[in-house]
């Protein structure tokens, strides 16, 4: 995991504002979030099964995440990178894919090796400040 240094640590804004802008960046709010946090995921490069992310995590300071008028406060983002099993499913559950329930592998490793860690962390810091100019907060 890398973290990033920017200046989006701190900022609010409502959640359907924050979802329908950072759409146009490639983040999509993480599959994870709860109703008083979550983080928006966009994927910064992508080759056999490893994925880097950058992720935009967020509290929300006001309101429920199910509703758009909620205010939300950004955390610091970072940098991660998973690595899936490409391979044939052996664990049985292979008729699960085939209906479309079971379209994702859990990671074989959620926070892998980034090699060229500056790289990453610069472009991922570039993608932020990108944002912070484009947005109004």
């Amino acid at each position: 995991m890398i973290h990033l240094d920017t200046d989006i640590e701190g900022k609010q804004m409502t959640f359907g504002y924050a979802e329908e802008t950072l759409k146009r960046f490639g983040l999509v709010i993480g599959s994870s979030w709860e109703y008083h946090h979550g983080v928006f995921d966009g994927i910064l490069h992508r080759k056999g099964g490893e994925t880097i992310y950058v992720r935009l995590p967020f509290q929300v300071i006001d309101g429920e995440l199910d509703r758009a008028d909620a205010l939300i406060e950004f955390e610091q983002p970072f940098i991660v990178k998973h690595v899936v099993n490409l391979g044939i499913d052996k664990s049985g559950h292979g008729l699960l894919t085939v209906a479309g329930l079971g379209q994702f592998q859990k990671p074989l490793d959620r926070d892998g090796h980034i090699h060229n860690k500056n790289h990453w962390e610069e472009f991922g810091e570039d993608m932020i400040a990108n944002i912070l100019d484009d947005v109004s907060f």
